[in-house]
């Protein structure tokens, strides 16, 4: 058996990946762009250097010795025909038996995502796909939302009184891992969701009992929400995106549970609970 070939596996998603499969004692190559950021793989995968901006050959090249991939978007990229479809075409090539793909939640319904194209392309050329398309992340909170958090104590986003499932991106990772270790999962697409669903003002509360100081949600206007977006330099590109995400969520798509992480890894998913208290450093003043 060949190695598992994980893409972005410095990023939050990619090294949960990287870890779970070896704890399930497989190999492991390490796709990354810069050698400098070696240190961030998690011991005991060999590392490669890779790049979505690299030619097809070199691409190719990369992936020798594995014949397993995990396929991940970064946010950066939005020109998937370019820059992604040339890695699923080089894999095609070198006969990788599964392509796990890191995708959105409702995006069999949201043809105008970036992940929507990709999943469409990976069934075009008859890929041995397999679709993860999980809810929204908890690290949201302590990555992209954390800082009006940490300053205001406020959770400052447009999403009304909407509910999330919210999962934990290490339980996409385990997932993740699961499915590229054990068969039965080709040409099936599995969303990814937490067994609670939580309104933000639920998430303030937890949060303000777990960290032991006031966190509040007073359901921002999407208006307000992008102004702050703007006067912080955000780029436009990445304004629509927020836009976008947080309609969606407005209209409850991502609010429905589910048991998905339990069924695919025999764990139960972490809590929210748990993910506030292993990440409460990040929210001190």
């Amino acid at each position: 058996m060949g190695a598992v070939f994980v893409t972005g596996a410095t990023g939050t998603v990619g090294s949960a990946v990287v870890k779970h499969l070896l704890e399930l004692g497989q190999s492991v190559i390490a796709g990354i762009r810069d050698p400098h950021d070696a240190h961030r793989v998690p011991p005991g995968a060999e590392v490669r250097k890779f790049s979505f901006d690299d030619a097809p050959e070199i691409i190719e090249q990369a992936l020798e010795g594995a014949d397993r991939l995990f396929l991940m978007r970064p946010p950066a990229i939005a020109d998937v025909q370019t820059k992604l479809f040339p890695v699923i075409d080089a894999a095609q090539h070198r006969g990788i038996r599964q392509i796990a793909f890191l995708s959105l939640q409702g995006v069999q319904v949201n043809r105008n995502t970036p992940h929507h194209a990709v999943e469409k392309y990976l069934r075009s050329v008859r890929s041995p796909y397999t679709f993860l398309r999980p809810n929204f992340f908890m690290q949201n909170l302590s990555t992209t939302y954390a800082r009006p958090i940490r300053e205001r104590g406020e959770i400052f986003v447009p999403a009304g009184r909407s509910r999330t499932a919210f999962i934990d991106a290490r339980d996409v990772g385990r997932a993740a891992a699961a499915t590229l270790t054990h068969p039965g999962h080709i040409g099936k697409a599995y969303t990814l969701s937490g067994p609670q669903s939580l309104s933000y003002r639920k998430v303030a509360e937890t949060m303000t009992d777990v960290l032991g100081h006031p966190i509040r949600y007073d359901r921002p206007s999407e208006a307000a929400y992008l102004a702050q977006l703007t006067a912080e330099g955000a780029p436009a590109d990445y304004i629509a995106v927020q836009k976008m995400i947080h309609r969606i969520v407005r209209l409850n798509i991502s609010a429905l549970p589910n048991r998905s992480i339990r069924k695919l890894t025999g764990q139960p998913a972490i809590t929210l609970e748990q993910f506030i208290d292993d990440y409460s450093d990040v929210w001190k003043t």
